[in-house]
């Protein structure tokens, strides 16, 4: 099959390119800038904000399926820049949407849990979204957009995805070993519940989702929902940091400019019954992630 992957230069992106590559699939990236990922896939740089430059990629590539991983996902960021966050997020969605549907391709797009306001997580496909904050609205908003264009679309929500490499700026994962290691102090939210999302595993559940053709919510995320302190306990266990390290914290003494949900775990019931690539339990994800850790330590 003939897929496009949006962000091939990001953590999810990279991840699924190389497991299309791996499935004899013929892959067309899209990313800002130079190319930063290894491969045999044709990679083209482009600004998804653009839609003509969009459209013109995407026909030129006449996929089958579109995954759309790209996205603008640093949440104090969009609270200052809602313009950029709208461009990134909503823009860019409806312009990839639009490519999909003049085609007939089958769109994957890639959301969050921050849809929800986190007062009653974990929460399943069949929650009613209530975002707030722009980087929560921006990213709700382009779930409209592919739903607007592309009915059939699938969208896959996760969250907190951690993963090594990290790919361009750290993620929650690697920015703990990267503090950890040096013996640094880090600040944990001991009132955030969350699912914690193996970049690896995430591609895997989207791969399948484009692969199939499926359509409709999916919580492609982990198997469990723990409070960030946990994970950061749990990550000093598996690497064999010390823990004292971890300082527990509260969101709201935290004064960040952006809400979070404090309760925004996702249910994976569906996924579980329908996907063959099954969420990972954190014990797992973070054994992945250790050995992966390791292998790029030695290279």
């Amino acid at each position: 099959m003939r897929f496009l992957v949006t962000g091939s230069n990001g953590l999810v992106g990279s991840r699924v390119c190389a497991l299309l590559e791996k499935g004899g699939h013929e892959v067309v990236g899209l990313g800002r800038g130079p190319r930063r990922t290894v491969g045999a896939y044709r990679y083209v740089e482009c600004d998804l904000t653009r839609e003509q430059d969009v459209g013109s990629a995407i026909a030129a590539a006449a996929p089958e399926v579109i995954i759309h991983p790209a996205s603008m996902t640093e949440v104090d960021a969009c609270e200052r820049e809602p313009e950029q966050a709208y461009a990134a997020n909503v823009t860019a969605v409806e312009a990839v949407a639009r490519g999909a549907r003049k085609l007939g391709a089958h769109l994957v797009h890639v959301s969050t849990d921050y849809v929800f306001d986190g007062e009653h997580g974990p929460y399943d496909e069949q929650a009613l979204p209530n975002p707030r904050g722009v980087y929560a609205l921006t990213k709700h908003m382009g779930e409209q957009a592919a739903r607007t264009f592309v009915p059939g679309c699938a969208i896959a929500r996760t969250a907190v995805v951690f993963g090594w490499p990290a790919a361009g700026r750290p993620n929650f994962g690697a920015w703990m070993v990267g503090a950890l290691e040096k013996g640094q102090q880090v600040r944990l939210f001991e009132d955030q519940f969350v699912s914690a999302s193996l970049a690896d595993s995430v591609a895997e559940m989207l791969v399948e989702l484009g692969e199939r053709k499926l359509g409709g919510i999916w919580n492609t995320c982990g198997a469990d929902v723990v409070d960030r302190v946990s994970f950061g306990r749990a990550l000093c266990e598996v690497f064999g940091f010390d823990p004292g390290l971890i300082t527990p914290t509260r969101l709201a003494d935290m004064k960040l400019a952006s809400p979070r949900p404090l309760r925004s775990g996702l249910k994976v019931d569906k996924v579980r019954s329908q996907l063959r690539s099954q969420p990972l339990p954190l014990a797992e994800a973070l054994a992945r992630f250790h050995s992966a850790w390791k292998v790029g330590r030695s290279a």
